[in-house]
C-alpha cells in the first residue's frame, strides 16, 4: 500500500483551554481530494489550522513519510502545505498581479526555476484574474477574491492544496465555478483537502470523505458512498441522492 501523502494521527486542538479535536485521524492519497464535511462549529477550520501550524495541537503528522509535528508554519509552506483560508485574507491595497507574486514565496525560497510561469498558469486558470491583474484586490467580487486566493496558493507549487469553505458567501454561479476548478486541479493531479458545509459538492467531486461532529470523526469512507449513505442524506444532503 503506498505511503499516504498526509497522514494524521490522533490530533488534539482548540482555542485555550477549549478542545475543539479530539484525537482526529485521517489520510490524504497523493492525486486524491479529500473532503471533511460537518456542520458549524464542528472543527473543520480548525482541522486545517492545526494542520498548517496557525494553531497549536497534539498529535502526529507525517508529510510524503516525513514526521512534520514539530514544524513552523514557515516550514510547513516550505515542505508543500498551502491553505486558502476561509477569509481568504488577501493584500486588499496591492493589486491582483502582486498579490500572486507573494504567492511565489515557497519556491523563490527554493530556488526553484521559472517559478514566475505560475502567473501565466494562473491567469488560464481564472482568466478574470488576467483581465483585472491591476486591479487592487480589495475591490474585487467574492468570487473573484476566492480565485485569487487559490491562484495565489497554487503560485507556491504546493503539494497539499487545502481549502476552507471555498463556496462560503458565494452565489451559486461562482460555486460552481470554484467546484469546476477544484475538478480541473484534481484531473492535473493535485491533491487537495477540502472543508466544507455544501456537502453534497464536496462529495460529488471527492475521492474520499470524512464526517465531522463536534470535534470527533463519526463516518469516513469513499465519497460515492458516503453521498450514498442514509445518515449522510438525512442530515447533509436532504432526500435526494448525488449523482
Amino acid at each position: 500500500m503506498a505511503t499516504p501523502l498526509l497522514e494524521v494521527i490522533d490530533l488534539h486542538a482548540g482555542y485555550g483551554k477549549a478542545e475543539v479535536l479530539r484525537g482526529l485521524s485521517l489520510q490524504v492519497a497523493s492525486g486524491a481530494v479529500v473532503t471533511v464535511i460537518g456542520p458549524n462549529g464542528a472543527g473543520k477550520s480548525t482541522t486545517l489550522n492545526a494542520l498548517m501550524g496557525v494553531l497549536p495541537a497534539r498529535g502526529t503528522l507525517r508529510f510524503d513519510g516525513h514526521d512534520i509535528t514539530r514544524l513552523t508554519l514557515e516550514e510547513r509552506v516550505l515542505a508543500g502545505l498551502a491553505l486558502v483560508p476561509e477569509r481568504r485574507e488577501l493584500f486588499g491595497t496591492m493589486s491582483v498581479e502582486d498579490n500572486l507574486v507573494l504567492g511565489g514565496w515557497r519556491p523563490r525560497q527554493l530556488r526553484l526555476p521559472n517559478w514566475r510561469a505560475g502567473l501565466e498558469q494562473a491567469f488560464a486558470l481564472f482568466p478574470r484574474l488576467k483581465e483585472r491583474r491591476a486591479q487592487l484586490a480589495g475591490t474585487l467580487s467574492g468570487g473573484e477574491r476566492q480565485m485569487l486566493a487559490i491562484g495565489r496558493a497554487l503560485m507556491g507549487q504546493p503539494r497539499l492544496l487545502m481549502l476552507d469553505e471555498p463556496s462560503l458567501g458565494l452565489a451559486p454561479l461562482i460555486v460552481r465555478d470554484i467546484f469546476e476548478i477544484i475538478t480541473r486541479l484534481r484531473r492535473d493531479g493535485v491533491s487537495i483537502l477540502l472543508v466544507e458545509q455544501n456537502a453534497r459538492a464536496a462529495l460529488a467531486v471527492a475521492d474520499h470523505g470524512y464526517v465531522l461532529e463536534t470535534g470527533d470523526l463519526v463516518l469516513q469512507g469513499a465519497a460515492e458512498d458516503l453521498a450514498g449513505d442514509p445518515r449522510v442524506i438525512e442530515t447533509y444532503l436532504g432526500s435526494q441522492k448525488t449523482g
